[in-house]
Parts: structure tokens; C-alpha cells; sequence
């Protein structure tokens, strides 16, 4: 599965937020708190790919983990990579079995998010409000699945239907992964001391 995707700093979040809300009723607030992990010669993040164990907190105060490798992307004007994907029961325990397999944090940061749900044109949408503490603006992120390369030209064209839907033009679109802006505005957030801690602090 290849994650279509386009990111968007947006310039009226408002306008995008009234449309979301319009199109798809209340949307669902989660703090996700990620963990980059990468071997000591840095081969991983180096090599354009991510290890990452990724723990959700909901507004209601429920907890779930997912465990995510994503491959060097595919289309380098959008950013797109294929992505593997998996629920893990024991957050502790899934850094633990990483650690223990001699990868290292190497990036550790927040994204306080607002997820919709979307269909169009026979496509599924995940189309979410992010902020990240200490990065400037407002993002939205539109996705969906692209079952391989074939479909992917199809899939990102989708996604850019959605992004005009709401209001977003291509100006606003960025391919800056969230991790190169982070490193770069923020070298502490990569810090091992940072990357040791623990605890999600609820949605805002």
C-alpha cells in the first residue's frame, strides 16, 4: 500500500475548518506522540525511510499504539511512500523490542490533531487539522490508499480534488516532511533525553 498523500500549510484555517466541519460533522480530536527510531549509522532516516512508534491519546483519554515502517518515497513532488501498518497492545513493550534490536530515538515530537472522514468518487479520505508545537501555521494533511504504483497518479489527483474542495490552493502545498522541519527548527526535539520519556498529555 502506498500512503497518497499531500500536506498544506493552510493560510485561513478557519474557512478549512468550517468547510470540514460542513462536509463531515464534528471531527475527532487525538494527540499523537512519535517516536523516529534509526540504527547508529543513521541508515534509516538517512536512507529517506521511518521506523515509528506512534502513541494516540483521544479526547475521552483513550490510548492506542501503532507501530509504522515507511519505505523512501515514490513520488518525490508529493512525498508519498509505501507504509506498513500495524496496532501493537503494549506500547512499552513495542519500544522496548525496538530498543532491544539495537535502534535508537533518534526524533520525538507532537502533533495535535483534528481527523475527519471522507469519501469521493469511490476513494477514502483521512483529512486532518495538524498542529505542531514550536513548527509555525496550521497543516492539513489529506490521504488516502493507493494499491500500488499504478493507482498512485489516480490517488494523489483525488487528493488534490479534496484540497480544492476546501479551499486550499496549490501555493499552499508543501512536500517538507514534518521530521526535516522539526530537526531543523528544533534540534533538542531529537535529543535522547527527550526521546526517553514517556507520557501523552491529552488534546487541547
Amino acid at each position: 500500500m502506498i500512503e497518497a498523500e499531500l500536506k498544506a500549510r493552510v493560510r485561513e484555517p478557519g474557512a478549512v475548518l468550517r468547510r470540514l466541519e460542513s462536509a463531515c460533522g464534528p471531527g475527532r480530536a487525538e494527540v499523537y506522540r512519535d517516536t523516529y527510531y534509526d540504527a547508529p549509522d543513521g541508515r534509516l532516516l538517512g536512507g529517506d525511510r521511518e521506523l515509528r512508534i506512534r502513541e494516540v491519546v483521544s479526547a475521552d483519554g483513550s490510548r492506542r499504539a501503532l507501530l509504522t515502517y515507511k519505505e523512501a518515497r515514490v513520488d518525490q513532488a508529493s512525498g508519498s511512500k509505501p507504509e506498513h501498518e500495524t496496532a501493537v497492545a503494549d506500547a512499552e513493550a513495542a519500544h522496548a523490542i525496538v530498543r532491544g534490536l539495537g535502534l535508537a530515538p533518534r526524533l520525538v515530537f507532537e502533533k495535535r490533531c483534528r481527523n475527519y472522514q471522507l469519501e469521493r468518487e469511490g476513494w477514502r479520505f483521512l483529512v486532518t487539522l495538524v498542529r505542531v508545537p514550536r513548527l509555525d501555521g496550521v497543516f492539513l494533511e489529506v490521504e488516502t490508499a493507493a494499491d500500488g504504483a499504478a493507482e498512485l497518479a489516480g490517488a494523489l489527483a483525488a487528493v488534490r480534488r479534496v484540497l480544492g474542495e476546501l479551499g486550499v490552493d496549490e501555493g499552499e502545498v508543501t512536500n517538507e516532511l514534518y521530521t526535516d522541519a522539526v530537526m531543523r527548527l528544533c534540534p533538542s526535539a531529537s535529543s535522547p533525553s527527550r526521546a526517553a520519556g514517556r507520557g501523552t498529555p491529552p488534546p487541547s
